[in-house]
């Protein structure tokens, strides 16, 4: 018997967080441990490829920036969203969340990939650290 696999997402277009969310939600929300995921998308906002980059304990994640643009790059794909939960249930980004997505999001630019998310999901909610970064200044 095998498992069900989640509907295809491929060429769906993400405009805003919500809609990357409905997708990952349902899915993320129960981990019982942490899981970063890059979501890969074409100049359209298009999926092309949802990938795992680390899998952590119930309340750390070891994010390393060489595993989150290694895929991107070798697609050559000009954008991408990073994706984790917490297992808690709750979404709040921390320090350490805030700190790594300025990091990654330096490090894209030199590889010409626009960082266009860092998203937290929680129980059956979610946190765009852009638009809270966005929302501080």
């Amino acid at each position: 018997m095998r498992i069900s696999k989640p509907a295809d997402y491929r060429k769906i277009q993400i405009k805003k967080p919500y809609d990357l969310a409905k997708i990952l939600l349902s899915e993320m929300q129960h981990e019982k441990r942490e899981i970063a995921k890059i979501v890969i998308l074409n100049s359209r906002n298009e999926i092309i490829k949802m990938k795992d980059v680390a899998i952590g304990g119930s309340n750390f994640v070891n994010l390393s920036i060489k595993d989150i643009l290694s895929e991107p790059i070798k697609m050559q794909a000009p954008k991408i969203i990073l994706v984790h939960n917490h297992p808690s249930g709750n979404p709040t980004p921390s320090d350490a969340d805030i700190k790594f997505t300025e990091k990654l999001y330096e490090a894209s630019q030199m590889f010409e990939i626009e960082l266009l998310d860092h998203m937290v999901i929680g129980n059956m909610k979610y946190i765009s650290i852009f638009s809270e970064l966005s929302k501080q200044n």
